[in-house]
């Protein structure tokens, strides 16, 4: 059920396979055993269809290397004459993986004939696409399990009438197969699928139960938007946002596993959505209708406040303090998170002299000391080691630092190089990450202190390639124009003119204030501020100044550049660890090749 609300002139494919242009190979394996460890291919058949008609089939004798065991042998007739001048599978695997080319692989219980092609394959080091894989087991039990006694190839081929019988013979299965998979699409048409995705979701573990419920979204329009599921007495049960909304919505009815998605499609009587005209304007959507409805699906909705700001106090002998209300003097930085809060101070505390210790002290300086004293963490201004004045030139540099990245980023910087020289790795990690922290709050301090005193602000951007229509090429590219007043979304729209400022003109007519706690106008002023840094993005008109203060500017952008790259390079390397990992045990299994995976 869609909101009513003005079209969104940008409409982007649905990217779904339609299944009578899906191109299928159904694939049919003998072997020595049920082993893919142990035991090796003796016969491949396959057959590729399209559109309901066969284009080609391939079998072929493999020589598995060893003897076929007598009772493999009464199962599927073939013997060891039979494969002795056979090819090896080195040879037969690479032509079966270029006949299934970017098909649909298909094939009743499908985990066995995967199974044994993947273990194969690594056997003799070819490296296999990844494909996309259909099982007709798991599809009959999902479509026809009240009309059939069991799912076996030779029940269902019966049932639906196959021209050929499955003898366990490659080719022949192969071909039973494939009228089985006829008959499947055929009743999957009838819960309305029509695309080879709807096909695979039916084909997931909860495919049956959550795709009979896909009539709830069949109006969903291909355009940004966002969507709303609701119960039977209209609770808004969970609240999402999606560039192209029929393919996000189609994504919960089979395709998504998790037990959470299943109990919210169960518990969904009605969803709802609202089209909107830019991606940027269904993020904001979405964050405002999250606060306001706090829905019990969204675990984003059950977060509490994370806005906080790192400020001196008023009193005698001033601290570093965290607080949630942004303070009136300029010297604070936020709104940050809570723990980027904690890391600033402990970095600040690091590289400065002052006192870290939370209680009041008196002016007079008659406090008891503490062990922070001994372990020389401060100069003890509590009990008049450190004269008022001295540390108020401490304090004064704090304030400094508080409003200017230049003065504390070269120091945490220095520091974390000193400990690093030192071998003192684990401190020098601890200190990149309070650098990395007070980088961050900079950097959302002012882009928050520019856009709360700036007016209106109206940019554009270029519409996506995907939403972009190819008809009507004559008509100028489409843009996003967007209108922003004091850090919040006013309004959006999609438009082909080239006049962008009489647009934003009529934009600026009659905007409306919006209310909102301060918790909700950091988030949806992060969202803006995101979208307005992006590289494509460009300013048509503004109220007053939309600048960066100068000062420390060249300190934080060189140093968050370069704390990127070295965050790209952890990870890397994280990867690369992990990586070995995972090939060491892949090594261990083939190694020993008589045990399980599971008891490697």
């Amino acid at each position: 059920m869609s909101t009513p609300r003005a079209e969104a002139h940008q409409p982007s494919l649905a990217e779904l396979t339609p299944l009578i242009e899906t191109t299928f190979v159904v694939l049919d394996l003998e072997t020595t055993g049920l082993s893919p460890v142990r035991d090796r291919i003796t016969e491949v058949g396959a057959v590729r269809a399209r559109g309901g008609e066969v284009d080609a089939e391939l079998r072929t004798f493999v020589h598995p290397g060893r003897p076929i065991p007598a009772a493999v042998t009464a199962i599927t007739g073939i013997t060891d004459a039979d494969v002795a001048g056979a090819p090896r599978v080195e040879d037969v695997l690479p032509l079966l993986v270029d006949f299934i080319g970017g098909a649909v692989l298909v094939a009743h219980n499908a985990p066995f004939d995967v199974g044994f092609i993947t273990a194969s394959a690594a056997r003799i080091g070819l490296r296999l696409p990844r494909f996309t894989v259909l099982d007709t087991a798991v599809l009959a039990r999902r479509l026809i399990r009240d009309e059939v006694r069991d799912v076996r190839l030779a029940t269902l081929a019966r049932h639906f009438k196959a021209p050929t019988s499955p003898d366990h013979r490659a080719l022949n299965d192969a071909r039973a197969t494939l009228t089985v998979l006829h008959g499947l699409i055929e009743r999957a048409g009838t819960l309305g699928a029509t695309s080879l995705e709807d096909l695979v979701a039916l084909g997931g573990p909860t495919g049956d139960r959550s795709y009979r419920r896909i009539d709830l979204i069949r109006d969903a329009p291909s355009t940004p938007g966002v969507y709303r599921f609701l119960a039977d007495d209209g609770e808004v049960l969970y609240v999402g946002k999606a560039t192209d909304l029929r393919r996000r919505l189609r994504s919960y009815f089979g395709q998504d596993t998790r037990r959470r998605t299943a109990d919210l499609i169960a518990a969904t009587a009605r969803v709802e959505w609202t089209r909107t005209d830019t991606e940027l304007e269904a993020s904001v959507l979405e964050l405002r209708e999250l606060q306001a409805r706090r829905p019990r699906y969204n675990q984003r909705s059950t977060r509490g406040d994370s806005a906080r700001w790192v400020t001196l106090t008023s009193e005698a002998f001033p601290r570093l303090s965290i607080v949630r209300a942004p303070p009136p003097k300029d010297t604070a930085l936020g709104p940050i998170a809570r723990s980027t809060a904690e890391l600033v101070v402990e970095g600040l505390e690091g590289v400065f002299r002052i006192r870290p210790c939370r209680p009041r002290l008196r002016r007079a300086q008659d406090n008891d000391s503490c062990l922070l004293k001994d372990l020389h963490r401060c100069d003890a201004v509590c009990d008049g080691t450190q004269t008022p004045d001295a540390y108020a030139t401490v304090v004064a540099a704090v304030a400094q630092a508080l409003r200017d990245p230049s003065i504390a980023l070269p120091r945490l910087r220095r520091l974390m190089e000193e400990h690093a020289r030192d071998g003192e790795f684990e401190r020098a990690t601890a200190v990149r990450e309070q650098l990395h922290a007070l980088v961050r709050a900079f950097e959302a301090s002012r882009r928050d202190r520019v856009l709360r005193d700036v007016g209106l602000v109206a940019a554009r951007a270029p519409v996506p390639v995907r939403q972009v229509p190819a008809a009507h090429p004559e008509l100028l590219p489409p843009v996003e124009l967007a209108a922003v007043r004091s850090g919040r979304l006013v309004t959006t729209v999609s438009t082909s003119s080239s006049s962008f400022e009489e647009v934003a003109a009529s934009l600026a007519g009659a905007l409306p204030e919006r209310a909102g706690d301060e918790e909700a106008l950091r988030e949806e002023l992060t969202i803006v501020a995101t979208w307005l840094e992006r590289t494509d993005v460009r300013l048509v008109w503004a109220e007053g100044e939309l600048a960066s203060p100068v000062h420390g500017g060249a300190e934080l952008a060189q140093m968050s550049a370069l704390l990127r790259e070295v965050s790209r390079s952890v990870r890397s390397d994280e990867h690369t660890l992990e990586r070995r990992k995972v090939r060491q045990r892949s090594t261990d299994v083939e190694v020993t090749p008589e045990r399980s995976p599971r008891a490697t």
